[in-house]
């Protein structure tokens, strides 16, 4: 069973932290989170948890020291040790025939400690298997399918392919508001992702420059009737609006006479 990783979140972060820690919202968290911990102690944890232990036994206390050890590196920020060992736990699931969902669980979260490394692409290949897979698995309106759409749709944004995750939230969004409904947190920053890729792209026309704002309009008019005007989404979306708002109007601008 997955535990949920609950966070707070500075609204001073923005839309694009917010995107982060949801989308990595699906890793198993440590029993305990630190800061303050050392490499060494990490090092250490690593030897005590599941270095000697059997790859199968019947509670599978391997894969879950792996699991807890790869979260807890993830969580102090040792993204390079983190990185090693969800690669191990990886190969060690694929190769005992573990449930497929567990072992997608595992990509997504190496999928996020790429991304922390900077390894957009490989964030990328990661996420779009894992949406492909839990498509398979469990169908377009599962809430873990929704949220690997979402998690696909961010880093086509980082990368940025704005066109892709434009198709892509088309076809998912309108899942997410049926299934979820509107006032969702995951429909709300779908619907935000999906703004931001029409105004943000180069090719962008008037038409689609109009339609981010209205989206994130009405998203902002959401998420404080829903969620409150203090809180991190509120704020992001309200300052994501900001930058829509300013990229329309100077389109809409015209040039002073004369301007060449």
């Amino acid at each position: 069973m997955l535990m949920v990783l609950l966070v707070t979140l500075s609204a001073s972060k923005g839309l694009a932290r917010l995107r982060a820690t949801f989308s990595c919202a699906d890793r198993i968290p440590p029993p305990v989170v630190c800061r303050s911990v050392s490499r060494r102690a990490v090092s250490a944890s690593a030897r005590d948890t599941y270095l000697g232990r059997p790859e199968v036994d019947r509670h599978g206390s391997r894969s879950m020291a792996m699991s807890v050890l790869g979260n807890g590196l993830y969580a102090v920020n040792h993204d390079e040790d983190a990185l090693t060992v969800g690669e191990a736990e990886l190969s060690m699931k694929r190769r005992i025939g573990a449930p497929e969902n567990n072992i997608l669980v595992v990509q997504s979260n190496l999928a996020c400690t790429y991304a922390n490394l900077g390894r957009r692409e490989e964030a990328l290949l990661m996420r779009r298997d894992v949406y492909s897979g839990h498509l398979k698995l469990n169908g377009e309106e599962h809430l873990n399918t929704l949220q690997a759409a979402s998690n696909y749709a961010v880093s086509l944004l980082s990368l940025p392919r704005f066109e892709e995750a434009k198709l892509l939230l088309q076809k998912t969004m309108p899942v997410a508001r049926r299934v979820l409904g509107e006032g969702h947190t995951l429909t709300l920053l779908m619907r935000s992702n999906y703004a931001e890729a029409l105004w943000r792209d180069p090719a962008a026309t008037l038409d689609d420059l109009r339609e981010a704002v209205t989206t994130l309009e009405d998203v902002a008019r959401t998420a404080r009737r829903v969620l409150g005007g203090a809180h991190p989404i509120t704020a992001g979306v309200g300052r994501e609006l900001l930058k829509a708002r300013a990229t329309l109007r100077a389109r809409e601008t015209p040039p002073p006479p004369g301007f060449a």
